[in-house]
C-alpha cells in the first residue's frame, strides 16, 4: 500500500500566476493525494482564478498568520504524510520532494528543508538586514532548543500523521514563529527530526519584516522553549506553567 501525501499551502496576497505554476508542478511531480491552499484575505477574484486548480482553495476573510493556516490545512488532510511549503515558490520543487523523502522512506517524524545547511543552495540571497537577523536567530534558536538545526523557519517542511497527532495540542503560534514551535515540541516529544539541504531562491515581495517580526519571533522563541521544557518535565516550567492561564491551542480556536 503506497503512502498518501497531502500539501498545504498557506497563502496571503499570493503571486497569482506563480501559485498556479508552483501548484501544478507539486502536482506533477509530487502527485499528492490532496492539494489545500489556505487563502488568507483573499482580493476580489484570486480564489475563482485558483478554482480550476488540482486543489482545494479555503479562505477567510481575514489574515490569520502562517502557522494557523497550516494548523487549519492540516486538520483537513487525511493523508500519511502531511507537507507545508510556502506559497511562492522559493523552494523548487525538486527540493520539497527531497524534503519529504525521509518522512516517505521511514527516517525521519518531521523533515525540515534547510537555506542555511552547509550542502544548500542559495541562487539569489536575502537582503543583508534579513540574512543578518535570519542567522541570528538560527544561533540563538540552536543555543535555547534541544533541536539544533541551521534553519528553523524554511518554508518546506513534512511530518508524519502520527507526528502531528503528537505535536498538534501543543502548538500555540499564529504566525512565522509556528515553524519553530514545531521544532521545538518535536523535539520535546522525541520525534525523530531530519535537516534537509535544499535549492533556494529569495523571492522579491516578503510580508515579513525584519524588525517587526524578528522581536515577535524572539518572544515566540522563549514561549516555544518554555513549552518544550514543560513536555520534558522540567520542574521549573511547570511550575512557572501552573501560575499562568494557559492559552488555546491552534486547533481549538475558532471552533
Amino acid at each position: 500500500m503506497s503512502t498518501t501525501v497531502g500539501v498545504v499551502i498557506p497563502a496571503y496576497r499570493p503571486d497569482v500566476p506563480e501559485l498556479r505554476r508552483y501548484v501544478a508542478t507539486i502536482d506533477e511531480t509530487l502527485d499528492p493525494e490532496t492539494v489545500v491552499i489556505e487563502l488568507d484575505a483573499p482580493n476580489a477574484g484570486v480564489k475563482a482564478e485558483l478554482n480550476d486548480l488540482p486543489a482545494v482553495v479555503e479562505t477567510v476573510p481575514y489574515r490569520r498568520g502562517k502557522g494557523a493556516a497550516i494548523t487549519a490545512g492540516f486538520e483537513y488532510l487525511d493523508t500519511d504524510v502531511l507537507v507545508f511549503v510556502d506559497a511562492d515558490g522559493s523552494t523548487p520543487v525538486d527540493s520539497l520532494a527531497a524534503v519529504v523523502a525521509p518522512v516517505i522512506a521511514g527516517g525521519a517524524d518531521l523533515s525540515v528543508g534547510s537555506r542555511r545547511h552547509p550542502e544548500s543552495e542559495v541562487a539569489s540571497h536575502q537582503t543583508f538586514a534579513r540574512r543578518f537577523l535570519g542567522d541570528g536567530f538560527a544561533w540563538l534558536a540552536g543555543t535555547l532548543l534541544t533541536v539544533s538545526l541551521f534553519d528553523y523557519q524554511c518554508g518546506a517542511k513534512a511530518i508524519t500523521a502520527r507526528g502531528w497527532d503528537q505535536v498538534r495540542t501543543h502548538l500555540y503560534e499564529p504566525g512565522f514563529a509556528w515553524d519553530v514551535e514545531l521544532a521545538a515540541i518535536a523535539g520535546a516529544l522525541d520525534l525523530r527530526v531530519r535537516e534537509v539541504p535544499i535549492r533556494w531562491e529569495d523571492r522579491p515581495g516578503s510580508t515579513v519584516s525584519p524588525v517587526r517580526d524578528s522581536l515577535a519571533l524572539f518572544r515566540a522563541l522563549l514561549s516555544a522553549r518554555h513549552r518544550a521544557k514543560q513536555l520534558s518535565d522540567d520542574r521549573l516550567h511547570t511550575a512557572i506553567a501552573a501560575a499562568r492561564e494557559q492559552p488555546t491551542a491552534l486547533i481549538e480556536r475558532d471552533r
